[in-house]
């Protein structure tokens, strides 16, 4: 076990949730006459067992509701298993929950000291780590204010800071990118970078799948409380795409109009350069009110979006028109992409037509851009005519 940071096994983890509005004796006395049992059993966690290696990059991934925060919280000891154990060899830093650990009535420096202490520091420790959380935390203007005063990026970015500069040997982060502006997200970027080289052991709760893939060594899909799939970065992020997809294209079938036929040219091959260019061509019949056409790009989650101009009356979709999309691949990363198709109205931007995977395809070269795949300057064009 010398190389195991977190091991679960068999791990359930029950909640009761209350049915009557009084919990006192005679309540509970009537309810077990009756019978009844007064409460509800709600289970996010289902017999679930893994292990994580020391210096691992941990990724756990899944839907909203799928147990992922309650796992983190029964691995942090929060929660009390209802059945099986957690082990946790090291000292433990969870990053669970914005504010946790933390009173608005307090003011940032205060704050440091007592969530500092919530995380098993003594004061002395919390004295020699106090200026670089503060450093890093770019907050320094602001530590003789009360938390209450500070915006929710202000707190992320201290409760993150306490968190990093803590010194554990595993490092728990829930979403954490969910919250902060752009510059302090590329900072926690180039922390998670310097992380990855160390030997620290990293448990990353995210739905971003590009962060999955440049930071995780190995990633776990859940689905209802269940372990789906553990596997590498890559596998991980695509099965979270694929299921992910299903769901709304599931859900944006129901709404498509089968009296419009949409017609998409693709290029005749699945493999480019940087250097080349992606061209993609739409005709669409049937048409009795205004309509334009959606692009995404996927790469292991959703990327980018590009519309035909749907402001600009020109550039709607006309019966038996050809409108095309061109994109110069200078602007991405080498890798596989899935692009996705759809058919809107403009009055309330409901779906008429969707083509998911319309197409697919492999891009070759060097990686151009730390913090995301690809950059995208998309031109569209209405042809006249037989064009």
């Amino acid at each position: 076990m010398s190389d195991i940071a977190i091991a679960v096994n068999t791990l359930t983890k029950t909640f009761k949730i209350p049915t009557e509005a009084s919990s006192g004796i005679k309540q509970k006395t009537v309810n077990y006459f009756k019978g009844k049992k007064g409460y509800r059993e709600f289970t996010p966690l289902k017999d679930i067992s893994f292990e994580i290696k020391k210096g691992e990059f941990f990724g756990i991934v899944g839907k909203n509701g799928s147990g992922k925060s309650t796992l983190l919280k029964s691995i942090a000891q929060i929660y009390t298993p209802t059945k099986g154990s957690v082990q946790v060899y090291g000292s433990l830093v969870p990053f669970i929950e914005l504010g946790v650990g933390f009173n608005p009535e307090l003011t940032g420096r205060e704050n440091i000291f007592l969530n500092g202490a919530l995380l098993g520091f003594s004061r002395k420790e919390m004295e020699l780590m106090y200026d670089d959380i503060v450093e890093f935390s770019e907050l320094a203007d602001f530590m003789e204010e009360k938390l209450k005063n500070y915006s929710s990026g202000m707190q992320v970015r201290l409760a993150f800071s306490v968190a990093i500069k803590a010194r554990g040997d595993i490092l728990m982060l829930d979403e954490v990118l969910a919250v902060g502006d752009a510059a302090f997200q590329q900072k926690c970027f180039d922390y998670f970078e310097k992380v990855k080289r160390s030997s620290q052991t990293v448990v990353f709760v995210t739905h971003d799948m590009n962060a999955v893939r440049r930071f995780c060594s190995r990633a776990m899909y859940i689905e209802s409380g269940r372990i789906k799939h553990i596997g590498s970065p890559q596998e991980i992020a695509d099965l979270y795409t694929e299921i992910n997809i299903e769901t709304i294209t599931k859900a944006e079938e129901e709404s498509q109009d089968d009296s419009v036929e949409m017609i998409v040219d693709l290029p005749d091959k699945k493999s480019f350069t940087q250097k080349e260019t992606l061209d993609i061509g739409v005709v669409v019949d049937g048409i009795s009110e205004d309509l334009f056409v959606n692009i995404s790009f996927v790469y292991g989650g959703f990327v980018f979006a590009d519309r035909n101009s749907r402001d600009t009356p020109r550039h709607f979709i006309q019966n038996g028109r050809k409108i095309s999309f061109k994109q110069q691949l200078d602007c991405f990363n080498p890798g596989r992409y899935d692009i996705h198709i759809s058919l809107h109205r403009r009055i309330d931007d409901g779906i008429v037509k969707h083509l998911p995977r319309a197409f697919s395809f492999v891009i070759k070269g060097k990686d151009k851009f730390r913090d995301g795949p690809m950059r995208l300057l998309g031109e569209w064009k209405l042809y006249e005519g037989d064009e």
